[in-house]
């Protein structure tokens, strides 16, 4: 029988004290509960002289351990999590080391986690298995998903779907007011009316917004990408950067603002601005290109 855990122990416990009391013995009582002599006498020394319904359970942890961190190093580990944005706990120990103090990873993740500056992953998030990533060897092969969270204000942000064919690069964008299933399927199906070809297979990350209802309501081959892996969305990310610095940057937090701006900013960047990538083309001129040697 568990000591801490058993919600009736406390009740037990009174009840063979007041068995006890009424002229049983010790070793009558032990026996009918099935405890130690030693237990049952324990018990007696803490039961109150006017009585009691139950003797409650006490914490068995030691108030104090030779070992317990101070609480200058702790208030410094604090200090230095903040100091650095929130980078790991290996980080903060190389810098503590630095400073003369030598503190485990593992003790310095608990500090953290103590005082909420932890960050912990969802226990309902699934791990999505989507097989290996197909090769992008025509356009529609493989197009890639994903949300740029811009925040408002502490509790307000703004969501920026952004979708990118890796053959052509050909690109499109639009500003949402929340991140969901929902809008994610909207999205996909604005994306087959503007790309002049089939989706073969949609790529995106482990995000809420594309869950399973978007597996199921999407009528293409939906596969996540590799977990906290960014480089397979590597040819999204690059635009999601571009998009920021030449446009979202300039324009003011609104909805409504960024949605009239958009369809300028990717006609631009489909039709006129040359890629690296692609060998100083364009997306359009990619395309042709592609149409041209039949690859579609």
């Amino acid at each position: 029988m568990a000591y801490d855990t058993n919600p009736r122990l406390p009740r037990l416990r009174a009840r063979a004290v007041e068995m006890v009391r009424e002229g049983k013995t010790l070793t009558e009582v032990a026996r009918y509960f099935g405890f130690t002599k030693g237990a049952i006498s324990k018990w007696c020394k803490k039961y109150p002289p006017g009585g009691a319904w139950i003797i409650p359970t006490k914490v068995s942890a030691p108030k104090s351990h030779p070992a317990k961190i101070r609480k200058d190093i702790m208030y410094r580990i604090r200090e230095l999590r903040l100091q650095l944005k929130g980078r790991c706990a290996q980080v903060i120990q190389a810098h503590l080391k630095d400073e003369g103090i030598s503190v485990s990873v593992r003790t310095i993740q608990r500090i953290l986690e103590r005082q909420g500056l932890l960050k912990k992953y969802s226990k309902w998030k699934k791990l999505h298995l989507s097989g290996e990533r197909p090769k992008a060897l025509k356009p529609g092969s493989l197009v890639e998903m994903d949300t740029i969270h811009i925040p408002v204000t502490q509790r307000r942000r703004i969501y920026i779907y952004t979708v990118i064919d890796v053959t052509t690069r050909l690109a499109y964008a639009r500003a949402e007011t929340k991140a969901n299933t929902g809008n994610s399927v909207r999205i996909f199906k604005r994306v087959k009316q503007k790309f002049p070809f089939g989706i073969e297979c949609m790529q995106s990350d482990h995000g809420p917004e594309f869950g399973q209802y978007f597996t199921d309501k999407i009528t293409t081959r939906h596969r996540h990408s590799r977990v906290r892996t960014p480089n397979d969305n590597a040819h999204l990310e690059r635009f999601n950067r571009t998009i920021q610095e030449e446009l979202l940057n300039q324009l003011p937090k609104d909805v409504t603002i960024i949605n009239k701006h958009l369809p300028t900013y990717l006609r631009y960047y489909n039709t006129k601005r040359k890629h690296l990538g692609l060998g100083l083309l364009t997306p359009t001129e990619m395309l042709q290109k592609c149409f041209q040697g039949h690859v579609v």
